[in-house]
C-alpha cells in the first residue's frame, strides 16, 4: 500500500511551523544541558535497607563548574530528604541537617558515610540492593537562580564492594 500524499496546504503549514518547533526543542534541550553541565555528579549511591528501616543515606561526589550551593533535595522514595553533616562533639558523633552546602567552583565535594551526606527519612518502602533511587538536587547559583538536577542513585548493600570502574574516595 502506497503512503498517502500530503496536500500542498499541509506541507506549507508544516514548513511554516518547523523552525519554531526546532527552536523550542533546542532551547529546552540547551537549558537541560546547561543545568547538567553546572554540577557533575559521580558515584551516586544509597545504602540498601532492611524491611524495618525507615531511613538511609545517599552519597556521591559533586563538582560544580561555578560557585553554587546545594540548598535542597527530594526523593519520591522518602517523605523527607535533607543534607546532613556529622561531627564529633566530645565523644559523641552528632548528625545535623544543613540549610545549604557550598559547592566551590572546580572543587569536588564528597558526600560519604561518616561525613556530609543526604539523609532519606520516613522511607515509603525498603530500598533493595540493586534498585535505583531517584533524587532531585536543588542548586542555587551566586545570582540566586535555582535549578534542579535529577540523579539516579544505585542501592548498595551494607559492606558491598564498589562497582568496577568507580573512583575511590
Amino acid at each position: 500500500m502506497a503512503a498517502p500524499l500530503l496536500s500542498p496546504i499541509t506541507v506549507y503549514a508544516m514548513l511554516q511551523h518547523t523552525p519554531r518547533i526546532l527552536l523550542a526543542a533546542a532551547l529546552a534541550l540547551g537549558g537541560l544541558a546547561h543545568a547538567q553541565a553546572q554540577v557533575q555528579v559521580h558515584d551516586a549511591w544509597v545504602r540498601a535497607t532492611t524491611a524495618q528501616q525507615k531511613a538511609t543515606g545517599a552519597f556521591m561526589q559533586l563538582t560544580a563548574a561555578q560557585d553554587m550551593r546545594l540548598v535542597g533535595v527530594s526523593s519520591p522514595a522518602a517523605a523527607v530528604a535533607e543534607v546532613h553533616t556529622m561531627k564529633m562533639e566530645g565523644n559523641v558523633m552528632k548528625m545535623r541537617p544543613m540549610a545549604a552546602l557550598d559547592l566551590p567552583a572546580g572543587k569536588p565535594v564528597q558526600l560519604a558515610p561518616g561525613g556530609l551526606h543526604i539523609m532519606l527519612l520516613d522511607l515509603h518502602q525498603q530500598v533493595q540492593p540493586g534498585s535505583v533511587v531517584p533524587l532531585t538536587l536543588e542548586l542555587e547559583g551566586k545570582d540566586g537562580k535555582r535549578q534542579s538536577l535529577q540523579v539516579e542513585a544505585a542501592a548498595r548493600a551494607l559492606g558491598a564492594a564498589k562497582p568496577a570502574g568507580a573512583a575511590m574516595h
